[in-house]
């Protein structure tokens, strides 16, 4: 039953992988929702199938069974090419490698999402300097990746994910590669980004920090998503 509330549900999500005679089972029954506003953490160890299910969240992977719906759609129920589309409107990756292009400013990173429907409009552009400005990069909009700390690339790729207003936000150890008060620094803001922006996070991370920052924390072993502290 859909709970109409809902930004993201799953139910009863499998996967699996074959890897030669054997089949290795990641993903068993997997349901959980969230609605606007709530944050929430996945804990496991390497191998586990963290970024598995965090790529069938964002639509980047199919499910071999279950149902997924984000912001009231079946991301399963469409084509590639409105896939696309759905995933540039409705959802946010922070990824912690980041990707920005080298040879772009701050600015033009931020707004790369918005490229994929056109010229960005001075609203969009409006709101790309308005999202550097609250994420403490004002005076670093011209510079390029190469000029910038590790801390001020994670927060242009925060700006970046969240430039189209997405529905959900998904985050792969997001300070995974920051020392520990930049990662302090952006833990912090990512607390603060499903209620700012009306929006739903969902963060993999080994971090202990940043998972007791999230509304909720979540395990998953053996196949198995488990509601930790509760």
């Amino acid at each position: 039953m859909t709970n109409q509330d809902s930004i993201v549900e799953l139910h009863e999500v499998t996967k699996s992988f074959q890897s030669g005679p054997t089949k290795l089972q990641i993903l068993e029954g997997i349901s959980f929702s969230l609605s606007s506003g709530q944050s929430m953490s996945i804990v496991g160890p390497s191998g586990s199938g963290k970024s598995t299910l965090l790529q069938i969240i964002g639509a980047l992977d199919r499910p071999d069974s279950g149902t997924i719906r984000i912001a009231g759609k079946s991301p399963l129920d469409l084509s590639e090419v409105e896939l696309a589309a759905f995933r540039n409107r409705y959802i946010g990756f922070i990824f912690q490698d980041h990707h920005l292009l080298p040879q772009l400013s701050v600015l033009e990173n931020v707004l790369i999402p918005a490229l994929a429907i056109g010229t960005p409009n001075e609203a969009r552009i409006d709101r790309a300097r308005s999202l550097c400005e609250t994420l403490g990069l004002a005076d670093r909009i011209t510079h390029r990746p190469g000029q910038l700390s590790g801390g001020q690339r994670e927060r242009v790729a925060i700006a970046r994910a969240l430039i189209m207003e997405p529905s959900i936000i998904l985050a792969d150890e997001p300070t995974g590669n920051l020392d520990s008060k930049t990662a302090a620094q952006v833990i912090e803001l990512l607390a603060q980004l499903p209620k700012s922006q009306n929006a739903v996070l969902i963060a993999v991370t080994h971090s202990h920090e940043l998972a007791s920052a999230m509304d909720q924390s979540w395990s998953l072993a053996d196949g198995h998503l488990a509601r930790l502290g509760s």
